[in-house]
């Protein structure tokens, strides 16, 4: 390679492998937070193993973002020797500008071998590994799989509910609800085919402990009890102080491998079996991925030579536009074209890479030709002659002094306006491009769920436009130090920052517009947040559950239904259409020790919206004192007036933290402590609310004085020490929230502390910057 294909090389280089670093640590962030509470949780795998996750994690991320990182730094490469006028130096010398195209297509070339070797071999050995080793993690830790005040179904006919669950050496739960459901006939336990409805267990407290070479649970309980009714009306009730049950847990040879991680030669050995249509399109779609690197750089290397004023967000804005909405979103377009047959599966895979390659040549043979133009300066005169001709039509001729209409208090002098709109145009484009590369990721995540379960397209993108609010969530911080950073240092790089000190102007003056955009955007994500993330997360969370066809609640068994009430009451039906429930079970308890207090077993029971009471029809009920039977009663027709549950209240699902806004979770937690359960999870996350939207302001306040600090050395520098800024947050953030998940912090200082510990930073950096 000559000297000019050296330089062209080495030009290239440093933008792709930032602009893959880039793309790869945005998509990886999604999965941090469940490998931090494996490293704090109970039964701490080692940090050899957690270290060995993360490693693993990656690899699955590079088919998507090397592609995406070799366009960046053809565009940015190439944009910047147009923009500094080599490209014209090289013309005038004589020497064609095609000349650019060896270095570059050698370049894309080694892209396409790194992407091959990730998608055709490293991805599916990482699913696989990984798989297996959080497999192993869970098999050591059933118990600490447990969730509280949530009815796990996971061991086969039985129905757990836990109040509390309270993790360390050993796991222990409190108020300990466990029904048997397995049919009478095949009951070795209790009354066997003579019962009629569940055996319920009920305890004060459990001991768990995880016996991972038989896949099952020993529970040690203390103060728990046994109720069992049978068929001619006889009922047998233990009561204990101590006793032993064992759980068995879903055997895991009922976990088949997806289709992403079999290893390629697996995949050609089932070309032609009975799912051929889910492994040709995964086949096919490893081996296109690769060739993306190619077509793409050869539609890259005209544009980013015409591109001569536009820099390098002009060149980050056309691999944005080009990698993601143009070859990515075509391929999620086609995946449901290949599904459906409409087109042959190769054709429909193949299809984005052809017409790429297409494109790629027209734009190559006419990138000598004269007269060409610069992209986004026809695109920008495209649009300011749009803005005038409607602003001429809307517009109203003045009549006397003309008024100040666009003067913002706030921002008095140029100045202001200048540095912030920069900052909005990049802020902008990063989150916008955070926020597609996470949702392309996600589709491909999903992609063997959406093909086996038969989704349609239509369904999936609605879960990715309520997906999309929750990401602008999280990723609108570290956007801001993104924007804030690459903006001063194109400012400092162009001397822009040397004139303004010329002028007078201080480095506090020109950052004062970024600061209160920032603190207003901190603001409006605490709004945004409280007003309409929660019920896009409930959304969003019940399309997921459906495109992996999982039940919306916790429920494995459409006919069977649980769910616990007000005042520890716990409803068991089989069928429910609204205003009646079919085979219902009512089981009420004392929410200190749990002991069963009431049971009421109907054929079925009919709302009365007059009494505001449930009217049930054939059945019994039993009251309880100290666990002994109190009193037994049949009835055809009666009601229990402290049955006031509506027929709403069945129908609400159950809510996670980030399904409710501060308010909602402040009240949901007051009700869990009045009850007696354990909310400290749930406390760590209301602080959350308040302590993640300051990070906005807080990631500007760090990434003004480094913005200034490697200005000379340009954007991409920029962007290099934001991945490292924000490595560290998003790092510390997580590991901080598990540490107050697990009690190793309070719930306040666990949520803060990141915000205090980066602040204080940002504050000392601010005060040493040479103004």
């Amino acid at each position: 390679m000559r000297i000019l294909g050296r330089y062209v090389f080495r030009e290239i280089l440093t933008s792709a492998v930032l602009g893959t670093l880039l793309a790869t640590f945005v998509i990886f962030l999604r999965g941090i937070s469940a490998l931090f509470a494996l490293m704090v949780g109970a039964g701490n795998p080692g940090i050899k193993t957690i270290l060995e996750l993360f490693a693993l994690a990656l690899p699955p991320v590079l088919p998507t973002t090397i592609p995406f990182g070799v366009l960046v730094g053809i565009l940015i490469g190439l944009g910047r020797m147009a923009g500094d006028g080599e490209i014209i130096a090289m013309r005038a010398a004589g020497v064609s500008s095609r000349k650019v195209i060896v270095p570059v297509l050698v370049f894309a070339a080694l892209g396409t071998v790194l992407t091959a070797f990730a998608s055709l071999r490293l991805t599916p050995l990482a699913l696989r590994t990984s798989a297996d080793i959080i497999h192993e993690i869970a098999a050591a830790q059933l118990s600490a799989e447990i969730e509280a005040r949530v009815f796990d179904e996971d061991f086969p006919n039985r129905i757990l509910y836990v109040g509390d669950v309270r993790t360390g050496t050993t796991v222990e739960w409190r108020s300990v609800f466990l029904a048997d459901v397995t049919p009478p006939e095949q009951r070795t336990n209790g009354l066997g085919e003579k019962a009629s409805g569940p055996l319920i267990t009920v305890a004060r407290s459990a001991i768990a402990i995880s016996d991972p070479k038989n896949n099952r649970l020993q529970l040690s309980l203390n103060d728990y009890s046994t109720h069992e009714m049978g068929k001619d009306g006889r009922a047998q009730d233990i009561d204990s102080p101590r006793g032993q049950q064992v759980l068995y847990a879903t055997p895991p040879s009922q976990k088949t491998t997806p289709f992403a991680a079999m290893n390629t030669a697996e995949l050609m050995r089932r070309y032609s079996g009975p799912d051929k249509v889910e492994v040709r399109i995964e086949l096919y779609r490893r081996l296109a991925l690769p060739l993306a690197c190619m077509v793409l750089a050869m539609v890259g290397i005209p544009l980013g030579i015409s591109t001569r004023k536009g820099g390098k967000s002009a060149g980050y804005i056309i691999a944005l536009f080009l990698g993601f909405f143009c070859y990515h979103l075509s391929s999620v377009a086609l995946v449901s074209v290949a599904r459906a047959r409409t087109l042959p599966i190769p054709v429909a895979i193949w299809l984005p890479d052809m017409a790429f390659f297409i494109a790629g040549l027209v734009f190559l043979y006419r990138m000598e030709r004269p007269g060409d133009r610069d992209l986004l300066t026809g695109l920008r005169g495209a649009f300011a002659a749009f803005y005038e001709t409607l602003k001429s039509k809307v517009g109203r001729p003045s009549r006397g002094p003309r008024l100040m209409a666009w003067r913002l208090p706030l921002l008095p002098q140029i100045v202001d306006t200048y540095v912030l709109s920069n900052f909005l145009f990049y802020f902008t484009v990063v989150l916008a491009s955070f926020v597609s590369m996470t949702e392309v990721y996600v589709f491909f995540e999903l992609l063997g769920d959406y093909i086996h379960n038969h989704i349609s397209l239509v369904k999936m993108f609605t879960y990715l436009f309520f997906l999309t609010p929750e990401l602008i969530y999280r990723l609108a911080p570290i956007s801001i130090l993104v924007a804030v950073l690459i903006n001063f240092a194109v400012m400092t790089k162009h001397n822009e920052v040397t004139a303004f000190k010329a002028c007078g102007v201080s480095l506090f003056r020109l950052a004062l517009p970024i600061l209160i955009a920032s603190t207003l955007f901190a603001g409006g994500l605490f709004a945004f947040d409280f007003y309409y993330v929660p019920d896009a997360n409930r959304k969003q969370d019940a399309l997921r559950d459906e495109i992996k066809n999982r039940p919306k609640q916790t429920y494995l068994r459409p006919d069977r239904k649980w769910i616990m009430a007000q005042e520890s009451r716990i409803y068991y039906y089989q069928y429910f259409d609204g205003q009646t429930m079919i085979g219902v079970n009512v089981f009420e308890l004392e929410p200190n020790t749990f002991r069963l207090t009431k049971q009421i077993l109907a054929e079925r029971a009919n709302w009365s919206p007059s009494a505001k009471t449930w009217i049930f029809e054939n059945g019994w009920s039993r009251e309880f004192q100290s666990n002994s039977p109190k009193s037994y009663q049949d009835f055809k027709i009666t009601t229990f007036p402290e049955l006031t549950e509506a027929p709403d209240y069945f129908l609400t699902e159950a809510l996670q933290e980030k399904q409710m806004n501060f308010r909602e979770l402040d009240q949901y937690i007051r009700g869990l402590k009045h009850r007696g359960f354990d909310t400290v999870k749930l406390q760590v996350q209301f602080y959350r609310k308040f302590s993640v939207p300051l990070f906005a302001l807080i990631m500007a306040m760090i990434s003004v004085p480094f913005g200034f600090l490697v200005g000379t050395h340009g954007a991409m520098t920029g962007i290099g020490v934001s991945m490292a800024i924000g490595i560290a947050y998003l790092g510390l953030d997580p590991l901080f929230t598990e540490m107050g998940n697990v009690n190793q912090l309070s719930p306040a200082m666990a949520a803060w502390s990141p915000d205090l510990l980066f602040s204080v930073t940002g504050l000392y950096l601010l005060l040493l910057m040479r103004s």
